[in-house]
């Protein structure tokens, strides 16, 4: 399997998917922009805001998975990393991944107590192409 191959089409997509866990046991999906900063398929960090479901769920249970794809006319392509997600809110990592024109999402700026940082750290995955699987180990 070329993991680099899947780093490139990973940093092709504009959607990201990330699972959570609620109190019921339940996977929830929510569709996300791309993650801000990628560390191999190892470590992707997301910006939320702090006061979301998914934070919330994140921090009882920081189960969670992340997905990727493409559907083109007859080819479809799909990433699935499984992991742990973090909630970050120390000032540095935020400063990380902040971007200009976030202040349209997180009034107070950088410091907005509403704005963190979902660091995702992945433990294995799994490629579609072609109607073919094929399973991997992150190390």
């Amino acid at each position: 399997m070329d993991l680099i191959k899947i780093e490139k089409f990973i940093d092709k997509q504009k959607v990201s998917l990330i699972c959570s866990v609620d109190e019921d046991n339940c996977p929830n999906v929510k569709a996300m922009l791309k993650p801000r900063k990628r560390n191999g398929l190892k470590v992707f960090y997301f910006s939320t805001n702090t006061s979301s479901m998914r934070v919330k769920q994140y921090q009882k249970n920081p189960n969670a998975s992340i997905y990727f794809y493409h559907k083109g006319l007859i080819k479809y392509v799909g990433v699935m990393l499984k992991g742990k997600m973090e909630v970050l809110t120390d000032q540095e990592t935020k400063n990380m991944i902040w971007r200009k024109g976030d202040t349209m999402f997180y009034k107070k700026g950088v410091t907005d107590p509403d704005y963190c940082v979902l660091k995702f750290t992945a433990t294995s995955g799994r490629y579609y192409c072609d109607l073919k699987n094929e399973s991997f180990e992150i190390k």
